[in-house]
């Protein structure tokens, strides 16, 4: 089927299905995934209480409530609770927090809310998953294949409420599929949008960063594409960029430039900003650079954020760079930390899993670790952090001298004492409609929610 073809057959299913079709900015509703290419013993009872966490923040404003988007009824999902799952690992939550295990899905990576309480789970082979019921009080769903495309890893996944569509990307494409509350399945079709359709540079360490993200808000559809390279000047115009285009995947253009790997992509649903993150070049001095989160999309024209050449502070890497105007981020982690997942917690949330006032409005990271070692052992261990944020501005601001000024662990235990031992790592990250937080961890194949006690 030629592509015409495919995006008629979506508007015919979207206006049969009674949604919406404007694409205003920050339309609630909208949900974004991304990617990654950086380089265990059991809990009990597959849930975890208590543990040790920083202080929770105050609250950063008001926006409409998350996913209101109704396509076709807001159908709830019929699948009886899974059972056999396993003992989850033991990680730690805050004091008042509940972390459970409720699926298992091989190579889980990328998540998206819908807007019935299921969850769609992208992965590291060639399917995205559907997790019935994820915010269901009895138990979610047993998992099912929602969509399987030839071009693995088909691991990036958002869905944009404000047209009942979910988008996934591919090695090598961007595909919409239009949903309707309780699809279980979704056509794959043929892609909207490609990318990586040049050359890898000579002479540089090959084809390393094989992921895209995608991400939508403001009637746009975002895809982080990474780099071919650990260090290089790029042939591929698509490769290390962030690029923007329409709905059906026309006026692709580049929204920013030279960022080695825009693996996390989110949609701050306050403001309607793009924020991405990632993971950083190899080969400079330990410790740097620092790993940054910025808003994108608050700064005008192509954002260049300066990879190989500059980084941090505008500090030049490579001598006679010109890094004057590169891109400071608002937000740092330390190196090697390779944020691949991020969520911004609704300040209007109101759902009844709901966290408390102080997270709402902030930001979740989703941090995968380091595969770098230090005296035999992991620099940066996996953890979800929490940034305290007002609107699009960090509570805190950038210590450039101290990269961990700004966040809080929320989620941790997930790396041993011994810093090698790791017993999950973490990657997607999103908010269900009812207020649970889900992450997920791609070493064990499973996908956690986290609720409140109270």
């Amino acid at each position: 089927m030629r592509l015409a073809g495919v995006l008629c057959v979506a508007a015919c299913i979207a206006v049969l299905a009674g949604c919406g079709s404007s694409g205003s900015s920050g339309a609630p509703g909208d949900a974004a995934a991304g990617s990654d290419d950086s380089a265990g013993s059991g809990g009990s009872g597959g849930s975890a209480t208590g543990g040790s966490a920083g202080g929770a923040p105050k609250d950063a404003g008001q926006e409409a409530a998350p996913l209101p988007a109704d396509c076709n009824g807001s159908v709830e999902s019929t699948a009886a609770p899974a059972t056999g799952l396993p003992s989850a690992p033991a990680l730690t939550v805050p004091s008042g927090f509940l972390l459970e295990l409720i699926a298992t899905v091989p190579k889980a990576r990328q998540l998206a809310a819908l807007p019935n309480g299921d969850l769609l789970v992208g992965t590291r082979g060639s399917s995205v998953y559907l997790v019935p019921a994820a915010d269901r009080d009895s138990g979610a769903g047993k998992p099912v294949v929602f969509t399987t495309v030839n071009d693995s890893p088909l691991q990036g996944v958002a869905f944009a409420g404000s047209t009942c569509t979910v988008y996934a990307s591919s090695q090598h494409g961007i595909y919409s599929i239009p949903y309707k509350d309780a699809d279980t399945s979704g056509p794959a079709g043929n892609p909207i949008a490609q990318v990586r359709q040049g050359g890898i540079p000579p002479n540089s360490d090959g084809d390393v960063h094989k992921t895209t993200s995608v991400a939508f808000g403001g009637g746009k559809v975002y895809a982080g594409v990474g780099s071919s390279c650990n260090a290089c000047t790029e042939i591929d115009p698509t490769r290390a960029t962030i690029q923007e285009m329409d709905p059906d995947g026309s006026n692709m253009t580049t929204r920013a430039t030279r960022f080695l790997n825009a693996i996390a992509l989110t949609i701050n649903p306050a403001t309607g900003t793009l924020w991405a993150g990632g993971a950083g070049q190899d080969s400079l001095p330990t410790g740097h650079p620092y790993e940054f989160f910025d808003g994108v999309t608050l700064h005008s024209g192509v954002a260049d954020y300066g990879w190989p050449e500059c980084e941090e502070n505008q500090h030049a890497y490579v001598s006679g760079a010109d890094c004057s105007k590169t891109v400071q981020p608002l937000i740092e982690t330390p190196a090697y930390s390779t944020i691949i997942g991020a969520a911004f917690y609704p300040a209007g949330q109101s759902g009844a899993h709901a966290f408390p006032q102080s997270y709402r409005g902030g930001l979740f990271l989703s941090v995968h670790g380091s595969w770098h070692k230090t005296n035999g052992a992991y620099y940066s261990p996996p953890r979800v952090a929490f940034v305290k944020m007002n609107g699009d501005t960090p509570a805190t601001p950038v210590d450039w001298s101290d990269p961990s000024k700004q966040w809080t662990e929320f989620i941790g235990g997930f790396q041993l004492s011994d810093g090698v031992t790791r017993i999950a790592r973490s990657t997607g990250i999103a908010v269900g409609r009812d207020g649970s937080l889900f992450f997920a961890d791609d070493s064990n194949g499973y996908v956690y929610r986290v609720r409140p006690t109270s």
